[in-house]
Formats: structure tokens, sequence, C-alpha cells
């Protein structure tokens, strides 16, 4: 099972995929209640299984990981997955660095390299900037996987990213710059968030056509063929925080917006666009848990309050075939050597400890 929702909606299919077994996210696991957003398994109507296998369990937050535990059946095992040198969960707590430090469950750390891996640039410096290395970022061969392009005023640095998605990555690597390459943004704000970045790649990557309709809402210009993002739970419709689709229809009449998710297609209101933004470009906290054929992530010291190391961490390690940072080696180090994210005081690992 995977935590969380959007991304881990992935997560299950890959899983689905790999084992030839049934996976489903932990809120689809307890059997959500949409219109209370209470979970119907708990220790009165238990799970049915002997031993349950739980996926990015760094993802898992204190409640839902306690609503998780209320109803695994006593008899049964667990193990829990997870890699927790990336971001914590965006709920309160930090289960899985508490349960491994607590001592009181069997832990095993995975820290093989294998062979076939062995090769991959993102994964290499994945584990230096883990132990507190700075990665490898010296001139790489055309067909490598990783890829530092060094710049220093913002403006070039955003400039150059533009260029990158729309043509560079296209031409070398055939990517699709829309489908397969995702911008990955340390914020929001400023000249190299989540909202400048976005605006110039949907003028770049889908401009507007004439005769096409286009519905304006909520600080957004939404287009057909545009990337986005739900950015809330919704229930009903039965789309989640950080599912990411695509605007297949828009109804001026109707005021209506019809967008496909996966192979679901979903009809939103005018009146209700405030759920979704644009997508070209998402924060590293929203793509945690996800997979993207190629990622691009600016870095500059303009982030410093967000320069962490597992943040850049799990930026990284979101890139399946390729990754590209552009931007400020000395941002670069800032946020490798700073290994002290925000500390969270939910108290569970004191309660692990407890005589």
């Amino acid at each position: 099972m995977s935590a969380g929702h959007a991304a881990v909606k992935a997560a299950a299919k890959r899983l689905n995929e790999t084992t030839g077994m049934e996976a489903k996210t932990i809120h689809r696991l307890l059997e959500i209640d949409p219109a209370t957003g209470r979970f119907n398994r708990h220790e009165a109507n238990p799970l049915s299984c002997g031993l349950l296998v739980i996926d990015e369990t760094s993802m898992v937050d204190v409640p839902l990981m306690h609503s998780l535990l209320r109803a695994v059946p006593n008899h049964a095992g667990l193990i829990l997955v997870g890699d927790v040198d990336q971001l914590p969960s965006v709920g309160p707590g930090t289960v899985l660095h508490d349960l491994i430090h607590s001592g009181v469950v069997p832990v095993m750390r995975l820290t093989e390299v294998f062979r076939q891996a062995a090769n991959s640039r993102i994964i290499i410096n994945a584990h230096r900037i883990r132990r507190g290395q700075m990665p490898d970022v010296r001139r790489a061969e055309r067909d490598s996987d990783f890829h530092f392009v060094e710049r220093d005023e913002p403006e070039k640095i955003a400039a150059m990213l533009v260029k990158l998605v729309k043509e560079r990555i296209p031409q070398r690597f055939g990517f699709d710059p829309i489908r397969d390459v995702q911008v990955l943004c340390p914020m929001n704000r400023g000249s190299l968030g989540v909202r400048e970045l976005n605006t110039a790649l949907q003028n770049v990557l889908n401009p507007v056509r004439a005769g096409e309709p286009m519905v304006e809402r909520f600080g957004w210009r939404f287009r057909m063929r545009d990337k986005v993002i739900q950015t809330e739970n919704d229930y009903d419709k039965d789309v989640f925080n950080g599912d990411i689709g695509t605007i297949e229809r828009i109804d001026p009449v109707e005021h209506e917006v019809t967008i496909r998710f996966d192979e679901r297609r979903v009809k939103y209101d005018f009146g209700e666009l405030d759920e979704v933004s644009l997508a070209y470009a998402v924060t590293i906290h929203k793509s945690q848990g996800s997979e993207f054929p190629a990622v691009v992530i600016p870095i500059a010291t303009q982030h410093y309050m967000l320069l962490q190391r597992n943040l850049i961490y799990t930026g990284i390690t979101r890139g399946k075939k390729l990754v590209v940072l552009i931007g400020q080696k000395k941002a670069m180090a800032i946020a490798v050597r700073n290994d002290r994210p925000q500390r969270r005081y939910s108290g569970l690992l004191a309660c692990l400890r407890a005589p």
C-alpha cells in the first residue's frame, strides 16, 4: 500500500505492475468516507490481511499512521518501506524517522547500488548529496542522465530553463516538453518560483491559439492542453492534492472545464477552478512520491530559506531518466551543507522510547 493521494496513486500503479498484486493508497485501503473524511476501517472493522506492506512511508504523517495502525489486526505483520532522507510528510510529525531512531522496531537499510544503476549519475549524485558531499557537476557526456548548467543571475537562470524545456531537452533526448519534462522549484514565490515559471512556460509551450476558448479565474489563465495540478482533496470528484492532468475542453456556454487525469475525465465548473493551478512547474514538496522521465530544477540563493539537503535530494530523485540542475554552485553548496531541517515536535519518539 502507498501513502497519501496523488503521487502515491502512481506508486500504487507501479507496485501493481511490478508485483502483479493489487496496490492501493492508504486512504482507499481504509475506505475513506467522502462525506465525512473518516475511515470505515478501524478496531471494530479491521483489515483482512496477514501481512501489510506500506511503501513511501516517509510521506505518512502521525494522524494517518494512527488510523492505519488502528485498522491492522493484531495477528498481522507490518512492513514499512521508505526513504528517511527525503522530505518529511506534509502533515505533522516524522513518523518514519522516529520509528527508525526509537530502537524499538527492527530496521534494515538498503545500501548496495546494483550494477545496472551504478553508471547512473542521478543515483551516484543522489548518494553524494545524502552523505553531505557536493554532486559531481563537471561537464558531463552528452548522453549522461545528470547535468548542471551554471548561471548566476536569476534572469539568466529563468531564460535558460525555458530554453532547456522547450528546445534543448526535447531535441537531444526526445522528451515531450509538456508530458515528460517536469520543472521542480524549491518555492512558490520569486522570479524562479512556481508562479513566474508557470506563466513563462505556458506562453512558450502552449501559446494562445486564435479562436480557442480560454478562462481566467483565481489568478490563472487556463487554455486547452494546459498541464494542471489539483491543489486540494476533492472526495466527490475523486481527485486529490497533487494529481496532475491536462485540460481537454473549455465550454464557455456551460461554464465548464474538462480535465483528463490518466484515463478519467473530470468536469469543473468555472467557480471550482480555485482547486487547480498550472503545473508546468510545481514545488519539490508537491512532487514528493512522484517520478518523471525528466526533471529540471532551478537553484539559486534567492531560495535561501528552503535550501536544505533533503529538499535537493528529494528533487533529484524524482527524475527517472534525466535530471538537469540550473543555477548557482554557491546555492547548491548551501543546500548540501544544510542538514538541519526544521524540527517537528509530535511526541511520537518519546512515546516509543517510554518504558
